[in-house]
């Protein structure tokens, strides 16, 4: 059974007789759809409709929620919610001894919750407490989040600075466009009633290994001819996820110029579980 320990993952336990009303007038995804023994995508926007927090949701409990987040950024999401909690009676607490570990390619372990941004028969499983058995390595790991096109703030992009259209949000069931307001909404609606979204990820293919970031954490853009087009986020080898403008992908393909990463060929490819195609001239087309 493939598991990591992620070290860099904490919970934060959200509970209270409002707890449920007041995250799910606050976060993107919606609270109904998520059913127990799920694990699902979900963000805290700026005003502005960029991610603020991106993170996992789950019930836990009666009335509680456990969302699954970057550890360096618990307190500040702490201190956000803090902000819009007024008179609510909601509490929010970190549960420094629960570790977080992903499992996948097995049936679920006792406990688990599947995480959704998968596709189902990638059987990805997250468990929140001890008794896992932690025998891979975290490059496994990124590897298969690279094949199936699932970005993360830190390795992937930096919170406040993209849109959760951005990183697939809107086809993993993290938004919700139906539920009503929350922060950030009127922006993310009207991106998905118009059609907006330029940017994606995707997966990249290289010829040879691609460059992980160094430790300035310097952008390693993805060039078409010598135009950017994106930049890369986790590599693992010869392979990479990118966060890219569709459009001027598109328009590179249709004119046959060669895609690279410092200096390295390379392939780019939406995940076939999106439905989207890169179409030049700007729109991203859904598949038949």
């Amino acid at each position: 059974m493939p598991a990591l320990v992620l070290s860099d993952r904490k919970i934060v336990h959200v509970d209270g007789a409002d707890a449920e009303h007041f995250l799910q007038n606050l976060i993107t995804a919606n609270l109904d759809a998520v059913r127990p023994g799920e694990a699902r995508p979900a963000a805290l926007l700026t005003p502005q409709g960029k991610i603020l927090f991106d993170f996992l949701i789950s019930r836990s409990g009666d009335t509680g929620y456990d969302c699954d987040i970057r550890a360096d950024c618990v307190d500040d999401f702490i201190r956000r919610l803090t902000l819009y909690k007024l008179r609510a009676a909601v509490s929010f607490d970190t549960r420094d001894d629960v570790p977080v570990t992903a499992v996948w390619d097995v049936p679920a372990p006792e406990g688990a919750l599947v995480d959704t941004r998968f596709p189902a028969d990638a059987r990805v499983w997250r468990l929140y407490g001890p008794g896992a058995v932690a025998d891979a390595d975290p490059a496994r790991w990124n590897a298969l989040r690279i094949a199936h096109g699932v970005a993360e703030s830190g390795a992937d992009f930096a919170l406040s600075d993209v849109f959760p259209h951005d990183v697939m949000m809107d086809k993993t069931g993290g938004v919700d466009f139906r539920k009503g307001c929350y922060v950030g909404q009127e922006v993310v609606s009207r991106m998905q009633h118009r059609g907006t979204a330029r940017r994606r990820v995707a997966t990249v293919t290289a010829q040879s290994p691609l460059p992980a970031r160094g430790a300035d954490d310097a952008v390693i853009a993805v060039l078409a001819g010598d135009k950017p087009v994106g930049s890369l986020g986790t590599t693992e080898g010869h392979a990479a996820l990118a966060i890219v403008r569709t459009d001027r992908v598109g328009d590179a393909l249709a004119g046959n110029l060669t895609l690279t990463a410092a200096g390295i060929p390379v392939t780019l490819a939406l995940p076939a579980w999106s439905g989207l195609s890169f179409d030049a001239g700007g729109a991203v087309a859904e598949d038949a």
